[in-house]
């Protein structure tokens, strides 16, 4: 059955402006005509100092938290209120937060060139072809998972400071010779596109409204994370408890990622099968749960440097670390398999239709895969690598321990 929603209806309560840095002088006379007339308006100092001349009716600036003005908001419905947001409210905007508590129904969106749009027209640069991301609120090293060279980068910056901070970043990790220009204030006033090499990157007195673009150049020592899944295991900092390189490339094809999962990594160790799932798209969530301090901040440390901020890691022992963590759609167990009760809860938890996969080394350990392929079916895989190495004068092969795997689906 069709639906058809009308853009034009009296159910349209709720407005959401774009504003840009030319306040009401870049608005189009249907946006003025909203914020005029709007009983509420709604939005940052900055925004309603922009769009002052305008408003006729009470005022609310966001509070902090923003999310404390949406039962104000919504106490509202079916009287015009208007939401003064920057650019495109809906692309990394106050949209995606908004239509948590209205419909599309109620929503008119009037959306002013984003910064992204801007910054690229300032920069000549195809959007299509660039990395738009936003470290507004986000941490920094999300950027690492974008540096190769010839990649071309728009940030969304969180203050002033972020550039400079940027610049470091980029130096550190074998990236210096990248050109960074800030372009501040777009559109306004007081608009200014600066530009240094990373390595020699001293602007300062930097707006905090501003857009970080790279053009990312590294030389031979860069720090590059491949897209491959099996990344090399020099690449993670380890206390031997790795899964390493071959093996974590099966794992993550048995675990089979798809975009916006949630993963478990039971027995995190040192975050390796996390953290390349959550590299695997920018939408993938991980919850990592680590009896070991130690191996816990290491893990994290691991996430920061290779581009996957976003690993949650909960300190405890399985299965009562498990405890009120939302549903996964995929469960590793790489350790702790002979923890009584960590295969039940994790079975349990997973969704229909979720995926768990468990390695073991030992005889102990393959004995409990080799019971629970019994009772819930699956596929068990032995996984058996050697590699050539230095036998006295000669060359030859060394077996690496085997590694036995259960996959299993939930249906």
């Amino acid at each position: 059955m069709m639906e058809t929603r009308e853009t034009n209806t009296l159910r349209r309560w709720l407005s959401i402006v774009g504003i840009g840095e030319d306040g009401v002088e870049g608005l189009t006379a249907h946006a003025r005509a909203l914020v005029s007339s709007a009983e509420l308006v709604v939005g940052g100092a900055r925004h309603l100092a922009l769009a002052a001349p305008l408003i006729r009716g009470e005022t609310l600036p966001w509070p902090s938290p923003l999310h404390d003005a949406f039962p104000l908001i919504a106490e509202r419905r079916g009287r015009p209120v208007c939401v003064l947001a920057s650019g495109d409210p809906f692309h990394y905007g106050v949209g995606k937060q908004i239509a948590t508590f209205a419909s599309a129904d109620e929503i008119l969106c009037v959306p002013q060139p984003s910064s992204f749009s801007l910054a690229a027209s300032r920069m000549a640069w195809a959007l299509q072809d660039v990395a738009a991301i936003t470290l507004h609120g986000r941490a920094l090293e999300g950027l690492v998972r974008h540096l190769f060279p010839g990649a071309r980068i728009l940030a969304l910056s969180w203050d002033g400071s972020t550039p400079a901070k940027a610049a470091r970043l980029l130096t550190d990790l074998g990236f210096g010779a990248s050109i960074c220009t800030v372009l501040e204030e777009m559109g306004g006033m007081g608009e200014r596109v600066s530009s240094a090499r990373a390595d020699a990157f001293t602007l300062d007195g930097i707006a905090a409204l501003n857009v970080f673009a790279i053009e990312v150049a590294g030389g031979a020592d860069a720090r590059i994370v491949p897209l491959t899944p099996g990344l090399d295991d020099s690449l993670f900092e380890s206390d031997g408890l790795l899964t390493k390189r071959e093996v974590r490339a099966v794992t993550l094809a048995a675990l089979a990622p798809r975009p916006g999962e949630l993963l478990w990594d039971i027995g995190l160790g040192s975050g390796s099968i996390a953290i390349e799932w959550l590299l695997r798209h920018p939408t993938m969530r991980a919850i990592g749960i680590e009896e070991n301090t130690e191996r816990a901040a290491r893990a994290m440390r691991n996430a920061l440097a290779l581009g996957a901020p976003d690993l949650r890691v909960v300190q405890g022992r399985a299965p009562d670390a498990l405890a009120d963590l939302p549903a996964p759609d995929a469960v590793f167990v790489g350790g702790g398999l002979t923890d009584a009760g960590v295969f039940d809860a994790a079975w349990n938890a997973l969704k229909l239709g979720g995926r768990i996969v468990a390695n073991a080394v030992t005889l102990e350990s393959e004995a409990l895969l080799v019971d629970a392929f019994k009772r819930r079916g699956g596929e068990l895989t032995r996984i058996e690598i050697s590699r050539a190495s230095a036998l006295g004068s000669f060359t030859g092969w060394r077996a690496a321990m085997p590694v036995t795997q259960w996959r299993a689906v939930k249906s």
